[in-house]
């Protein structure tokens, strides 16, 4: 776990009472305590196993107790909540649309939309052409959230489209948070030819971003559920884990300091492994 602690769901929950923010809704606008995008990668990188886990691991966090109960004991006591899998560029699929949590038998009719549909698999990572879809998506939804929120969860960087440092800029600019789940099981071969093996650093500093983000990286297929289900209820709070990185992402981004990382790696790799193929 990387973050810092603090209870930004109370700030956020006390700033909109004080300025009348959580009535500002238009009359076509429900209001939630979040707007949730959970933003999956689908990509061939992942193994079917994996991306089996990982299903599973969204499932059994909807149908949580303790899940359940950090969303009915927030302020409105509801959230709004997607699905979506994604891949290379333009490649996104709405697997559940925007639907309201605001119990137990809601939450258990999300897990059970999720739970029966089938799995994609799609070439290339373009986390940025997620982070552009789930932008425009967030607007389409009905919902006025006290916070927007995309998780977006994978195991390599990203190779195609825009670099996704923009986008993580030009979505934080907008007031939209930015958490991640770097999935790193292959210790031996991460993401295959394209993989990092230090992902996690990766995802710290150059694709989470805005107040409270962070991540949690993922090591073991075991760890899945576990991980999947703190990292909501973290969300759901608005709060960071309790472990600090040594170097925080939003200090770095703020002071403008250079990443720990290259953050077009993944472009690289992808360059490198072309240019093999055509010498072929």
């Amino acid at each position: 776990m990387r973050g810092a602690s603090g209870n930004f769901t109370g700030l956020v929950c006390a700033l909109g009472l004080l300025f009348g923010w959580a009535n500002a809704a238009s009359a076509d606008q429900e209001p939630v305590d979040l707007e949730l995008i959970l933003a999956v990668d689908v990509s061939w990188s992942m193994d079917l196993d994996e991306q089996a886990f990982q299903r599973a691991g969204y499932v059994a966090a909807m149908r949580d107790p303790m899940v359940i109960d950090a969303i009915v004991g927030g302020g409105w006591g509801r959230i709004a909540v997607s699905y979506v899998e994604w891949a290379g560029f333009g490649l996104q699929t709405v697997v559940v649309p925007w639907m309201l949590v605001d119990s137990a038998e809601s939450a258990e009719a999300f897990a059970a939309g999720l739970e029966s549909v089938r799995i994609g698999r799609l070439r290339r990572t373009s986390i940025s052409s997620a982070l552009t879809f789930a932008e425009t998506y967030f607007d389409q939804n009905g919902y006025q959230g006290m916070r927007r929120v995309v998780d977006v969860s994978g195991d390599g960087a990203n190779n195609q489209g825009m670099p996704v440092t923009v986008l993580r800029d030009r979505l934080v600019a907008k007031g939209i948070i930015i958490n991640g789940l770097p999935i790193m099981i292959k210790v031996n071969n991460p993401g295959g030819y394209f993989g990092i093996p230090n992902l996690d650093i990766y995802y710290e500093d150059c694709v989470i971003g805005g107040p409270a983000s962070f991540v949690i990286p993922v090591d073991d297929v075991n760890r899945f559920a576990t991980a999947i289900r703190q990292k909501m209820i973290l969300e759901i709070a608005g709060r960071r884990p309790q472990v600090i990185p040594v170097q925080l992402t939003q200090k770095a981004q703020l002071a403008g300091k250079k990443p720990r990382i290259d953050c077009l790696i993944g472009e690289k790799l992808w360059r490198e492994w072309r240019e093999r193929y055509d010498e072929w």
